[in-house]
């Protein structure tokens, strides 16, 4: 008996690791391209190696808004897909340069990857980010895809 409940736990974890896996791939593959602004944060961990903290613009923006612990942000983008403005999800219909972004609030507004980490001895090249390019899924959650430039230019090695 011990061993069914230990083979049917170790099924159920894997298949709920899989699950998992499959949201995000879909996400990776189908979401729409966000790109936010970054606001400036500190980037060394001695424990876990060479990343970058995340803080973004639009949470910056909202601190002083009153929001439910958990929800969704109604994002307004620009024609390059710059998340401009948010506001607290309704039940509208969205706008054509509108999307949904999940968000909690815990210690502070968190819109996404809080982190990014990256190869070390590549900080120099981080140092430039300005955005956090996601993808962003039609039901809000997001995947951190990397970092961008000014012109929202891919940052590689000069």
């Amino acid at each position: 008996m011990k061993q069914l409940l230990f083979w049917v736990g170790t099924l159920v974890v894997a298949a709920t690791c899989n699950v998992l896996i499959y949201q995000k791939e879909q996400t990776l593959t189908q979401g729409r391209r966000v790109f936010l602004k970054l606001a400036p944060v500190d980037p060394r961990s001695l424990m876990q190696g060479d990343f970058m903290r995340l803080g973004y613009d639009l949470a910056d923006q909202l601190r002083a808004t009153k929001l439910p612990p958990d929800g969704h942000l109604t994002v307004q983008l620009d024609a390059q897909g710059i998340g401009t403005t948010a506001r607290l999800a309704d039940d509208k219909p969205l706008a054509a340069n509108e999307t949904l972004l999940r968000y909690r609030y815990r210690k502070g507004l968190r819109l996404g990857a809080e982190s990014f980490f990256f190869q070390e001895g590549q900080a120099a090249i981080y140092e430039k980010a300005k955005y956090g390019e996601l993808r962003v899924g039609a039901t809000g959650d997001s995947v951190l895809v990397g970092l961008r430039g000014e012109k929202l230019e891919v940052l590689s090695k000069p």
